[in-house]
């Protein structure tokens, strides 16, 4: 079972709905998002974490991961979440935890990748989902699918087109996972894939 984590929208949850991955529960820092919506549409249990109703960001990520292992999570996959986890909380899910980026790790990791990416001039651009560990985007790579950017590409144009491989790739992603097909080593930043 996995639990997915959003702050938003929710496109890339739906794509794991659409996959009819085993989906646990549907957790977010925001109330009132569309995917919240979507996971309860399709019958999923939800839960808010915000913030700002907790002492500090470590509580809120403690509260966060009992619930997510109270209501049967194994792995997590982050799509769209827009908060970096702390120890409190990766240290309950060790190496059991993915990030979707619209971006080819390790170029442009943060929040504003297809930005940089147009800023930077690059011909090629695209999506990684890696394990999560306590940096920002730093994690081994599990799979990446590149994007060209195009001549005439505004960040809208190019966010279309990454969105449309990113709904592809985490699901991909997400049941390698669940079927014991990759694996992170003990003292290795190596992923395999069998």
């Amino acid at each position: 079972m996995i639990g997915v984590l959003v702050s938003g929208a929710g496109t890339n949850l739906q794509a794991l709905i659409d996959a009819r991955l085993p989906i646990a529960c549907v957790g977010s820092n925001k109330p009132d998002v569309m995917g919240l919506e979507r996971a309860a549409k399709a019958g999923i249990e939800t839960g808010v974490f915000e913030l700002d109703s907790y002492p500090d960001r470590s509580a809120r990520d403690t509260a966060l991961a009992d619930w997510l292992l109270g209501s049967g999570a194994e792995w997590i996959v982050l799509a769209g979440y827009m908060h970096v986890l702390t120890p409190a909380f990766l240290s309950r899910f060790p190496r059991r935890v993915i990030n979707l980026h619209p971006a080819l790790l390790p170029s442009f990791p943060g929040a504003h990748p297809i930005d940089d990416a147009l800023a930077y001039g690059v011909r090629w651009t695209g999506v990684s989902v890696h394990f999560v560990d306590e940096g920002v985007d730093t994690g081994p790579i599990i799979l990446q699918e590149p994007v060209e950017v195009r001549n005439d590409d505004n960040a809208e144009t190019l966010a279309e087109r990454i969105h449309s491989v990113e709904h592809r790739l985490l699901p991909e992603a997400a049941r390698l996972c669940l079927d014991g097909r990759v694996c992170l080593g003990e003292s290795s930043r190596r992923v395999m894939i069998t």
